[in-house]
Parts: structure tokens; sequence; C-alpha cells
């Protein structure tokens, strides 16, 4: 239950540029600030009216007109803050008693599921929790639709837009971890309705007062005395110590309605003890920034702000991006698929055993061979030594046997005669001479081709008829060996 209710912003990358917008009814309002040297600047803002609903108009549609605006406003940032609207949030308050993290993750659990008109898994769940005595703790609990949070992705993505978060507005105006917000009750008018928080150390209410703006023609009317009777309602039904905390009223909004609401509200709970004051422009340590000279107070400009100073949001609602690989997983889950995928991490599995195994007979290998490396390098060095200092003959007198082999051929009547002998390569024979006739010639070269070892025997040149002169090659065994 810890993991869903209180969600953690996720840490990115140190943003220099925001686009903070804020969604209130029909009205959009949107500011772009830069972060330089430790200070804020504000470039372009605007403050546009939609002509359709972002939840029953098709994404496409809505994000073209949103885009439309931001092109005629000049704005050319994509990352942007969200403020959603407060009326889209549901509320449910319960007590926690001194439990361990993982006993409170389960009683927070029941009570979201016990708490909200809808089922808690179609819901994006937050938490802010007030202590009180004995160790108790005050807990409210947000949540908001993840069919109303994907149809603004969708939006947003027409519009070629990035949100980095989605939070609420009122809880940037006045965040509840400020020394400034302890026992506060914050009231943002705005544009058809009253956003009203109340903070002790975490937010402790949290309601959207619909019904507070009506048009009056041209000009919008305040209903100060329905905002005064819910503050009253909503502070009577916390508990008794956060009650007796809340000691100052802060107002937010334009000036002229934001007196309005002043006066009434002084009059009903000044007797009570509670200060009223109009919120007219920032704290110069608002943000631990410097900010640009008359920054306009508005919910767009604080969510901006506050994630450009590094600060997390009370609640943050962006659906969380699954990895490439949880989106592969999902994407291909199902049964045959999963039986596949069984089989082929079975045979993953065994490659990568007989992978082992082959390793394992390396080294093995590898260490018998460090063991006897030394000997056979003692050994190939003597080889070395025998092999310069051998013999340069050999023993079979290869010459000898060829010249052996001509003389058995040619005939002892002295009818064929050789003039030269030349031995090439040890194989290859040219042998030059005379012949009575060429009948003797024919029976001598006749006699070479069936003699041993000769396996070749070409007749290249033949002059003269009696005596003829001829010359012949003959190919002897497969070559090699040394002269002697």
């Amino acid at each position: 239950m810890k993991n869903v209710l209180k969600i953690n912003f996720g840490k990115r990358g140190r943003l220099t540029s925001l686009l903070g917008l804020t969604l209130d009814g029909s009205r959009l309002e949107g500011v772009v600030l830069r972060r330089t040297n430790g200070s804020l600047q504000r470039h372009q803002s605007f403050s546009v009216s939609l002509s359709l609903d972002p939840l029953t108009a098709a994404p496409e549609l809505v994000g073209r007109e949103i885009r439309n605006h931001l092109d005629a406003a000049g704005v050319r940032e994509r990352r942007c803050v969200v403020g959603v609207p407060l009326k889209w949030a549901l509320v449910a308050h319960t007590e926690l008693p001194p439990l361990p993290d993982a006993d409170a993750a389960s009683l927070l659990q029941l009570e979201a599921e016990r708490g909200f008109p809808s089922d808690v898994a179609t819901l994006r769940l937050g938490d802010s929790r007030c202590p009180l005595l004995a160790g108790k703790q005050h807990v409210m609990l947000v949540g908001i639709s993840s069919a109303h949070l994907s149809a603004l992705e969708q939006v947003l993505a027409a519009a070629k837009l990035k949100p980095v978060s989605f939070s609420l507005g009122i809880t940037a105006l006045q965040p509840p971890d400020a020394d400034a917000s302890r026992g506060v009750l914050t009231l943002a008018i705005g544009e058809g309705q009253v956003g009203l928080q109340v903070t002790c150390g975490g937010v402790a209410a949290l309601r959207a007062l619909e019904g507070a703006i009506e048009d009056e023609g041209a000009r919008r009317g305040l209903q100060a005395d329905l905002v005064a009777r819910e503050a009253r309602i909503t502070l009577g039904q916390l508990p008794a110590e956060l009650r007796a905390a809340v000691k100052h009223i802060r107002i937010f909004g334009p000036r002229e309605l934001a007196q309005q609401l002043a006066d009434e509200m002084e009059l009903r709970f000044e007797p009570m003890g509670l200060k009223v004051e109009i919120v007219p422009g920032y704290a110069p340590n608002e943000f631990g920034v410097q900010l640009p000279p008359e920054a306009p107070v508005s919910p767009a400009f604080s969510l901006a702000a506050r994630r450009l100073a590094g600060e997390t949001p009370v609640f943050e609602f962006l659906p969380p991006k699954p990895s490439a690989f949880q989106q592969l997983v999902t994407r291909y889950s199902s049964g045959r698929l999963r039986s596949a995928g069984a089989v082929a991490a079975g045979v993953l599995v065994l490659v990568g055993s007989l992978f082992c195994f082959q390793q394992f007979e390396l080294v093995l290998l590898r260490s018998r061979w460090s063991a006897m490396s030394a000997k056979v390098q003692e050994l190939d060095g003597l080889q070395q030594q025998i092999q310069q200092y051998r013999p340069w003959f050999d023993g079979s007198f290869r010459n000898l046997t060829i010249l052996r082999q001509l003389t058995l051929a040619f005939p002892e009547d002295g009818s064929v005669t050789a003039k030269t002998v030349e031995i090439r390569d040890g194989n290859t024979v040219t042998c030059t001479g005379t012949a009575q006739d060429n009948a003797a010639l024919r029976r001598t070269l006749n006699q070479l081709r069936t003699a041993d070892g000769v396996t070749d025997v070409k007749l290249q040149q033949l002059r003269g008829q009696s005596p003829m002169q001829f010359s012949f090659d003959i190919h002897y065994g497969n070559g090699g060996g040394h002269g002697n």
C-alpha cells in the first residue's frame, strides 16, 4: 500500500526550463520559466479559454487547439508540469495509530477501499499525514481517476507536450512542508470554483467548492458566504487538535474577488482568533531562488518554479512510465507466447550449461599446459639445435640413384649415348645425346618409362636422321632432396 499511496517523484535530469500549466474548468493558464545562475526568468505567459473539454472531446482536436494557443503565445517549450483540476480529486480521511510501515500500509489500503466510491485500482492515489498526539496521524487520501489522467496525457501528446509531473495547483501555492504553512487555511479563487486546503504539518483537508463563483453578465460574482460556511464545516470535521492549530487564512486570487472574500472571512473567523490575509505576491525566499520582478502569483507559476527549484510535489499523479523490457513482457504475455518463452529460456539454460562446461574444460586444459609448457619449450629448443647442426646431405643418394636409372635404360651396344645430364631440384632431369636411329631411341625411352621412380618422360627435341640428336626430360619421384 505504501508504494500505491505514497507516490515518489522519480529522479530525473535537472531541468533548466519548464512550462507550467493549470487547467481550471475551461480555463487554461500557462507560464514558461527558465532557471539561470540561481534565478528564475519568466518568458511567455498566457491565459485562454478552451472550447473543447479534454475529458469528452477527441484528444487530437483538444491537443490541436492547445497547440494553436501555444504557438500564438510563442511557446516552444515541450516539457511541462500540469496542475490538474481540483474537482477531479476524490478525498477520504482516516486516523492512523502508531504502527510499523508494513501494517500501516495494509491499514491504509483497507481505508482507501472503504473510503472511496470507486475501485481503488482505477485511481492514482496519494496521501498526506498530519501528526497528532500520542504518535497518531491524521491521514488524508487523495485519488484521481486513471481514465482522466490518461485522457489528459493523450491531449498533451497531441499538443506535442511532454509532461514531467501531474499535481494540484493549490498545494504548490501553499505547500504543507513550509514553516509558514503550519495551521493555515488556504483559499484559492479559480475560474469556476474556490479551492480550499488546510495544512498542519501536512495536508489535513482538501476541497473544491463548486458554485462559489457565478457569472453575472460580463463579471464573475463570488458567493463569499458560501465559502465561509463551507470553510467552517471543513474545520469542524477535523480532529480537535488540528482545528485548534489553524490560526491563519490565506487567500489567493484576483484582487477584487480576494478582497471581497477576505472581508467576509474576517467577519466570520477573526472572532475565533484566525488572522485573514490576502497574498499579493511571493515572499523573497519563497522558492530558494531569485524571482523575476513583480512575478504574478498563480498556480502555474508556483508549479513550474518549485519544480525548477528542485522541490517535489506533495501529490504526484503522473502515471509511471514502464521500461522497454516491461512493455515487451506486457505485450507478449499471452499463454502461447509464455510457453514459447519458457522453451526459449530452457534452450538458453541448456546452451549456457554447455558453454560453462566448455569453459571448465578449457580452464582444465590450460592448467595442464601450464604444468608442461616449460618442458615443451626446452624440447623445442633442442629440436631447433638438432636441425641447425645436422649434416647438409641426406642418406638417400638421390642424384646417384637417378644416374643409375639412366645408365640402366641406355643400351650397352652404344647405339644411344648421352652427352649431358642436368638434375634440377632433385627430381627434374634433362638429358641430351645421340642415337643411331629412331628405333634405338624409342627403346631407350620406353625403358625409362618402366624404370622405378620415373613418373614422366617427355621428348623435347629431335634433329637429324642417322645419327640423330635428341633431348628429353624425365621426372623422378615426388621431388625434393639434397644434391650430393
